[in-house]
């Protein structure tokens, strides 16, 4: 749970990790017209509308993915809403939710949260606050029961508040320990200032600290009502039946007065110049303007304005192939009645930033005074367009469309943005830029990364300790709730893709899904720069996949993005590479696709360019505290000579050579490491002919390599403090290697093991790192497997003084998991939750696909799912306590800490 900010998408991932190799494809010829933004349709699904008696109103749009359900209740209100000086009141109250309701406890709804397999939780924006659930849809009438039961008789108590105050507060330290949030929190200061816009929906720890428990109950009982609520139901459902259990769990809720709605003024705007400290690797370089809000009758040319001016075709992203910045895009961030948008360059640490500020300020005023180029407006409209279509590949994006629609944006459906951005002119783009980019009410900052300092090593804190274990108690479900989850079943088998391995080794993986008029293929190259990169040509990986931003022997640059925007499609390539299309341009998709992969341009004066960035990249990205942090866990789990150490050297890094890409790519981009995904409106058939068509003359030559990492020795315990003197809030990883790999057979038991420590609002971890006692605001653990090797990681945020004790509080549970058999009723629990969540796993399309690379990637068969949950089933309690008693060894955990110099 946590205020949502819309994130600044900055391309700070410096270092991409992409190579590839290919081979020369047939030139073919460029079409001569491209799709018209008028010709694309609108998506069309089975969709029931309905408004209560109530003022509740509900839609529920029937979508065959898989069996699964997502219900998101809107409430229409934020921290727009909440009283003045108590800008975190929604958010709280947002908290509150899952602290319990009448007829359902707060240990009773984690119960069944877990037990749903699902995902379940919640945002808060400045005018909405969504609850949502995601799970089987057989157990829709289970997720409507609970939020019927929240929307009319939420508990709230002062002493739950209490507990709650403490990891909201949490949450509030990890915020402000983020340069971004900083950073836009002052510029929503001076945009919106004495305005609700003001401030962010997460809140001040001041304001947290004099909010009283009553302050909450008069913010739900005002505006928690059916008529301020939306209610968007989309999965493998029956409509009509839908819709009459909402009526019998809704339609008894009175509705209630809502108050008026404030106006409010913005005031004028000066130009102005920021500063600011980072931690981050890289500068950054903004320039902010007021936009309008995605209420606004301009909000579709906002929208086409920003794609345009961020366009991989246009002057500011033009920047990053010249060499001038390490990335640059233009962000939208809409808020309800207004918003901002912001352009972004990042320069390389320790580099004066005047020059790069003058081309950006320079571009940015010629887009004010010349308006942008109708061509890309047009393609703009039909990415945007084509985009809502991709909606349906997803049941829980689907729902989000029309949640986006009804209650942020405030439209009938998704079709009425379709409309909008239809009506959008260049006319209309060039007026709204004309109009807001002026350079005397741009709000320009810098923010410059500093140095924190190098790790501290310690004296290790001394291993395990010894604590008194107490089991948890079974909590009794209602009634509704039992009948309805305590059967535990093996879900019902998924029919299997087609998957067959072509004459040159490509491994093709087809799943036809007929949700929308889509293609989307995913594929990647099993690589592992550790092991292909040669002596002193560390650093070749990444720069091979950077390459590929630079076009094709068929096509240069912007020629090449202009094909993908006359398809209105989007690709990515490089070493892991993607195609989202309309259906009937898949062909075409294929071609460019292909050439891409099989084609690239590797010029010597795009690799000095290349090079450069890299270089200067890794200088400022060796000397943040993020980095620091990250290699400490590295060097903390792996011995000292271990390949997955090696790192690029700036120095050497700008000696590799042109012959260095060229075979690099061709010894490392091979088709018989390649795993094509297909999924989406095809037959295995039409698949497999296109894929040969443009991927059939790639040929693998010499020897195919060895990528897997040899074993490695026990970690054994550390302890390393990471100064970052931006953060508030100490970042905590506790890690160590284990023995094992993905085949071994305890791995089932340690992951199941793991779902009771881990798993969600129900884990131990949780409930004592949180809810108990306010020490984190999030806590999570994890198993790394590969085909070599294993990894275990406790990771959390708290303020420094919590630390050792959110840290005592997980080794007790831990301790736990080894010393007594888990209950019957945490195994049952754990069980449904990994059981029910294997249909969520092919929700969408996207996660579908990633499962097969990942199963592929790992050498396992595409039924894992199935066969994993035949072993969770049988699995018994003892089988837990023995796999975590024969494999994780306290004494042996590393401790790394990042986060303020003056870390105890």
């Amino acid at each position: 749970m946590r205020s949502i900010l819309p994130p600044l998408t900055l391309s700070l991932t410096l270092l991409a990790t992409t190579p590839f190799s290919g081979f020369l494809h047939p030139a073919y010829s460029v079409p001569t017209n491209h799709i018209s933004s008028k010709n694309i349709p609108s998506s069309k699904q089975q969709v029931i509308r309905a408004t209560l008696k109530n003022g509740l109103r509900v839609i529920i749009i029937k979508n065959n993915l898989a069996p699964v359900v997502t219900a998101q209740v809107n409430y229409l209100a934020g921290s727009n809403q909440t009283p003045k000086g108590f800008p975190g009141t929604a958010h709280a109250l947002e908290h509150m939710m899952f602290r319990g309701s009448k007829g359902l406890d707060k240990d009773q709804l984690a119960i069944i949260g877990a037990q749903l397999g699902g995902s379940y939780n919640a945002f808060t924006t400045e005018h909405v606050t969504q609850y949502y659930y995601t799970a089987p849809a057989e157990d829709l009438d289970v997720i409507l029961k609970i939020e019927a039961l929240r929307m009319n008789g939420l508990s709230l108590n002062a002493a739950d508040w209490d507990k709650e105050r403490g990891a909201i507060e949490q949450e509030v330290s990890r915020d402000l320990s983020n340069p971004i949030y900083k950073y836009v929190s002052e510029l929503q200061k001076i945009l919106f200032k004495d305005t609700p816009y003001e401030h962010d929906a997460l809140g001040t720890r001041p304001s947290f600290d004099k909010t009283t428990v009553q302050d909450l109950r008069e913010f739900y009982e005002t505006y928690y009502t059916p008529n301020n609520a939306i209610l968007v139901i989309s999965g493998d459902i029956d409509p009509q039946k839908t819709l009459a259990t909402v009526k019998q769990n809704f339609s008894s809720l009175p509705r209630k007065n809502l108050p008026k709605q404030t106006s409010f003024k913005l005031k004028p705007i000066k130009a102005k110049t920021l500063h600011f400290p980072t931690d981050l690797p890289a500068g950054l370089i903004t320039m902010a303007w007021r936009m309008p809000g995605e209420k606004s009758s301009d909000y579709a040319a906002a929208t086409i304005m920003s794609d345009v001016i961020s366009s991989q075709r246009e002057k500011l992203y033009g920047l990053v192939p010249q060499g001038k910045a390490l990335s640059a895009d233009f962000e939208y961030i809409p808020k309800g009645n207004t918003g901002f948008g912001v352009a972004i360059a990042a320069f390389p640490k320790n580099r004066n930033y005047q020059s790069l500020l003058n081309e950006v300020q320079t571009i940015l005023r010629y887009f004010h005074e010349n308006g942008v180029p109708a061509e890309l407006v047009e393609a703009a409209k039909r990415k945007e367009i084509a985009s809502l279509k991709f909606s349906a590949n997803s049941i829980t994006g689907l729902a989000s469309s029309w949640s986006n629609a009804l209650a942020f944006q405030e439209l009938n459906s998704p079709d009425d943005m379709i409309a909008a951005l239809k009506a959008v002119t260049p006319e209309k783009v060039n007026q709204l830029a004309k109009r807001i980019l002026k350079p005397e009410e741009a709000i320009t900052a810098i923010l410059t990364p500093e140095d924190s300092g190098n790790p501290l090593s310690k004296k290790g804190y001394g291993g395990a300790e010894s604590f008194a274990s107490i089991p948890d108690k079974p909590v009794p479900l209602p009634e509704w709730a039992d009948k309805a989850l305590k059967k535990l079943n093996i879900p019902k088998a998924s029919p299997l893709p087609t998957d067959i391995t072509l004459k040159n080794g490509i491994r093709l993986i087809v799943q036809p899904i007929n949700v929308s008029d889509t293609i989307s293929v995913f594929g990647a190259i099993r690589q592992n720069s550790s092991l292909q990169e040669e002596k002193d040509k560390e650093g070749i990986s990444d720069i091979t996949d950077e390459m590929f931003k630079y076009g094709t022997k068929t096509y240069d640059r912007l020629t090449f993005r202009k094909q993908i925007d006359d398809i209105a499609a989007d690709i990515n390539t490089g070493s892991e590479f993607s195609l989202s299309v309309l259906t009937p341009y898949f062909d075409r998709g294929m071609q460019l696709l292909a050439d891409s992969e099989l084609n690239p341009s590797f010029k010597q004066e795009n690799l000095d360019i290349v090079k450069s960035q890299t270089a200067q990249s890794l200088k400022g990205l060796y000397q943040s505290p993020g980095y620091h942090f990250d290699r400490s866990v590295a060097k903390a789990v792996n011995p000292i000579n271990d390949p997955s150490l090696r790192q690029p050297v700036p120095e050497k890094v700008m000696k590799l050579t042109l012959n260095d890409l060229e075979n690099f790519y061709q010894q490392s981009f091979r088709p018989d490491l390649a795993t094509i995904v297909v999924a989406g409106n095809i037959t295995p058939e039409k698949a497999k002919a296109t894929v040969e068509k443009y991927f059939g003359s790639w040929k693998a030559k010499g020897v195919r390599p060895n990528l897997d990492l040899p074993q490695r020795p026990n970690s054994k315990t550390s302890y390393i403090h990471v100064p970052d003197k931006s953060a508030v809030q100490s970042s905590v990883a506790l890690v160590e290697s284990i023995p094992l790999n993905v085949y071994h057979p305890d791995h089932y038991a340690l992951n199941l093991g793991n779902e009771i420590l881990s798993g969600g609002f129900a884990g131990r971890f949780y409930k004592d790192l949180r809810v108990k006692t306010g020490y984190v605001y999030n806590v999570n653990s994890s198993f790394d497997w590969s085909r070599t090797r294993a990894g275990y990681n406790i990771s959390f945020g708290a303020d420094p003084d919590k630390v050792d004790l959110a840290r005592k509080a997980a080794l007790k549970d831990l301790q736990a998991m080894q010393t007594q058999p888990v209950s019957e009723h945490e195994l049952q629990l754990a069980k449904a939750s990994l059981l029910r969540s294997i249909p969520l796993q092919r929700s969408s399309i996207d996660k579908l696909a990633s499962q097969y690379l990942t199963f592929s990637e790992l050498g396992l068969p595409l039924d894992t799912p199935q066969r994993s949950a035949q072993i969770y089933y049988r699995m018994s309690a003892g089988d837990i306590r023995k796999a975590f008693k024969t494999w994780i060894r306290i004494d042996d955990l590393a401790q790394i800490t990042k986060g303020p110099i003056n870390q105890k």
